[in-house]
């Protein structure tokens, strides 16, 4: 109200006085207060006493371009300066579910699971975590079929000891009984929760890997077999991190510090630690390429109380087709990143608005043409050597010949023309998405990181934002063509007794229309 708006001007008044008076006298405060009822203070002139302010500027240029020194030993370091008090720090490793031919399955969940916990230098994860805490840090470790990434955030000037400390978590860790029998018992709850949650995605996901590249690379399984928990052990783990954690198969990525100041503390922390488990003068490394294969996965499973309560979701069948696209390195993989962003889709309850998809053709020609589908959503899995471009579909058990037929008729229809305005709002919506992601500190760490990690270099936003705005109808068109001549993966999860046969579907994907061969059935 007006009587402490008048309050605060007599105490700021009061406090301009004896501030101005006492440091450069009475003239100094008669010219910058006219003593009137508001004081006459001019806005272009700096008051005096107060230090210059220093303004951020910008020069037009690529500042914060990523920098990338290759240390003696073969690990790379790579940063990006990000303004700002704290930073990502981690270390990439090229390693992951697809490099356990020769091992039993599950080691990279296994890792995933022992990352931060005791180590040389730390007697415990608490100990990791209370020295974070000093400076208001975080860790995380994540795993995927091919990149293990170990990442801290925390104050820039705690740098030096989160190198420190990632160094140990990743090359000295202790792998003791007692932290080997928790993450057993880890990983066995997650392999049952896998199983049991309601979003079907990451299930599905695995078994779409698998019928796409059977028994090799990709296809192995991410999630540790449950009749694999009990055979791996220190012995196991210590033969697998000797060829594969390796300095050449490293990076150590940065975000929000300076290069010199990351590349001070790599030499100091990982240029001459020996691991833990030794060394080996010829690793025995898998340079497997991945194989792609076709085939079909499927799991009969009661989904009828997967979700109970007040409202629960209804019994669904859950189907994923999927055809072999391309690896992130060729050129193609923009014209099929716009693709992907084109078809879309989601659930049938997405509140929409802008921004939401809700003109991509799974909603347009799917979604809302087929109220029966409870969901339609298209994938793109991109890796070194290959890629899986999949939709995943679901519906009443009773109606999955229909879902499947109408998928089919959607990988066909990519094939025919874009149009002109449907292409630019996937081209418009992709460069969003990827600007807006990249505002995240986490989201740089792990770009920088892995495309270093599998190129050596960085292609910049500004880069990436130009070949997408290059990709021309010619192109989706020419890279589905492409697509369809490859056999399908299908991944397909509850009741299926109304799926079509493998041979159908291939057979649909053959044809002109995306329609499945007939069928006749004297009793139904």
């Amino acid at each position: 109200d007006s009587i402490s708006i008048w309050y605060l001007y007599r105490i700021i008044k009061g406090n301009f006085f004896f501030l101005t008076v006492a440091k450069y006298g009475i003239a100094a405060y008669r010219k910058y207060s006219s003593g009137g009822g508001y004081p006459n203070i001019s806005l272009s002139t700096p008051l005096p006493g107060i230090p210059k302010p220093v303004f951020a500027s910008v020069d037009g240029q690529e500042k914060y371009e990523t920098k990338i020194t290759t240390l003696e030993n073969g690990l790379k370091v790579a940063s990006q300066n990000k303004f700002g008090e704290f930073c990502t720090v981690g270390v990439l490793v090229n390693s992951g579910s697809r490099h356990e031919a020769k091992y039993p399955s599950g080691i990279a969940h296994f890792l995933e699971k022992l990352a931060f916990s005791s180590t040389a230098q730390y007697g415990s994860k608490d100990e990791i975590l209370l020295t974070l805490e000093k400076h208001g840090g975080i860790c995380d470790c994540q795993t995927s079929r091919d990149t293990t990434m170990y990442a801290v955030s925390a104050e820039v000037k705690g740098l030096d000891t989160v190198v420190s400390l990632l160094s140990d978590a990743v090359l000295q860790p202790r792998l003791l009984d007692e932290e080997l029998e928790m993450t057993r018992m880890a990983v066995r709850f997650e392999l049952e929760d896998l199983n049991m949650r309601p979003d079907p995605e990451p299930l599905l996901t695995e078994m779409i890997h698998a019928a796409a590249y059977r028994g090799n690379t990709v296809g192995l399984p991410r999630f540790c077999p449950a009749e694999n928990v009990d055979k791996i052990d220190k012995n196991v783990l210590h033969s697998y991190l000797r060829n594969y954690y390796r300095p050449e198969r490293m990076v150590l990525a940065g975000v929000g510090i300076e290069h010199e100041q990351l590349v001070e503390s790599a030499r100091k922390y990982l240029l001459d630690v020996k691991p833990v488990w030794g060394t080996s003068s010829a690793p025995n490394v898998d340079l497997s390429v991945a194989q792609y294969t076709g085939g079909i996965v499927k799991m009969e499973k009661d989904m009828s109380d997967v979700s109970l309560g007040p409202t629960p979701i209804p019994e669904l069948t859950h189907i994923m087709i999927g055809l072999e696209s391309c690896s992130y390195l060729e050129d193609d993989f923009i014209p099929f990143a716009v693709l992907n962003m084109m078809m879309g889709g989601g659930g049938s309850f997405s509140a929409g608005g802008p921004g939401k998809g809700m003109f991509t053709r799974l909603y347009l020609n799917v979604l809302n043409r087929h109220h029966w589908m409870y969901n339609a959503t298209s994938y793109h899995h991109s890796y070194e050597d290959s890629g899986l471009l999949c939709i995943h579909a679901s519906a009443d058990p009773r109606q999955v010949r229909e879902m499947v037929e109408i998928i089919t008729r959607e990988f066909i229809q990519m094939g025919s023309s874009a149009g002109e305005v449907e292409l630019e709002r996937a081209k418009t919506q992709l460069k969003s998405m990827l600007m807006m992601n990249l505002e995240s500190r986490p989201v740089i760490f792990e770009d920088v990181g892995r495309q270093v990690l599998s190129t050596g270099k960085r292609k910049l936003p500004h880069e990436l934002c130009h070949l997408i705005s290059s990709v021309t109808p010619g192109d989706i068109k020419r890279v589905t063509t492409k697509m369809l001549r490859s056999k399908p993966a299908v991944a397909a999860l509850g009741d299926l007794m109304e799926l079509p046969s493998y041979e159908h579907i291939q057979a649909a994907l053959s044809s002109k229309d995306g329609r499945l061969p007939r069928t006749y059935r004297l009793f139904r």
